[in-house]
């Protein structure tokens, strides 16, 4: 037994110390893509789009103004369809009777980020961002035509982070050796974004929601 542990430890030991391999210098980027599920913030969603959520897929890069604080650009898609009476935006006047909907929207973020990061080996990292936030939307009825447009707004969101260096070190140091990635992750996280858009005859709703996503971050 004596031996069966001692060569279990020669053959773990050596992996867990070619993954945490010290970089000859500290990552400057990070990229993320991720995708999940989206909940939007108006009331009455279920009743036309049949879900109460949509699928959101997008991607970040930023530059490490230091190890701990980024500054970066985010964006993502969303895609429902359905049918029912649907308010257009106030560009349109009017309701839209029966037919089928197609809604679509795509938030630019802009943000400033921190990550609790204290070593290069750190297994988990957790992290928050928040920030300014520009939401394009488009939303067609067949055979009425559509309506765009774009509003303001504001996000924030905060996850955690899972590195994955030591699952398989050998590609983790083929990645840093040919393309410069130092560290790669697995990670979970949460968004809130709430941007308000003019509608008719409701005055004004938000077209933003809650987000729960997951993805893959690449330091480099």
């Amino acid at each position: 037994m004596r031996n069966l542990i001692l060569g279990l430890f020669l053959v773990i030991i050596p992996s867990l110390a070619l993954g945490a391999e010290p970089r000859s210098d500290r990552p400057h980027w990070s990229l993320e893509l991720k995708g999940g599920a989206f909940f939007p913030g108006a009331a009455n969603w279920s009743k036309f789009y049949d879900s109460s959520y949509t699928g959101e897929y997008g991607g970040a890069l930023s530059y490490k103004v230091l190890r701990q604080l980024e500054v970066g650009l985010e964006g993502s898609y969303l895609r429902s369809s359905g049918k029912g009476q649907l308010p257009l935006h106030a560009a349109a006047g009017s309701t839209v009777q029966a037919g089928e909907v197609t809604y679509e929207l795509f938030p630019l973020d802009l943000f400033v980020l921190a990550r609790g990061v204290f070593s290069e080996d750190q297994l988990l990292v957790p992290y928050a961002a928040a920030g300014w936030s520009r939401v394009f939307y488009r939303e067609g009825v067949k055979s009425q035509g559509s309506t765009r447009g774009s509003v303001n707004g504001y996000h924030a969101r905060a996850g955690v982070q899972l590195l994955l260096d030591g699952v398989e070190p050998e590609t983790s140091h083929d990645m840093y050796r040919d393309y410069g990635v130092h560290h790669t992750y697995l990670f979970l996280e949460a968004k809130y974004l709430r941007a308000m858009a003019d509608t008719v005859p409701d005055g004004s709703v938000n077209i933003g929601g809650t987000s729960c996503l997951a993805g893959f971050l690449f330091e480099f």
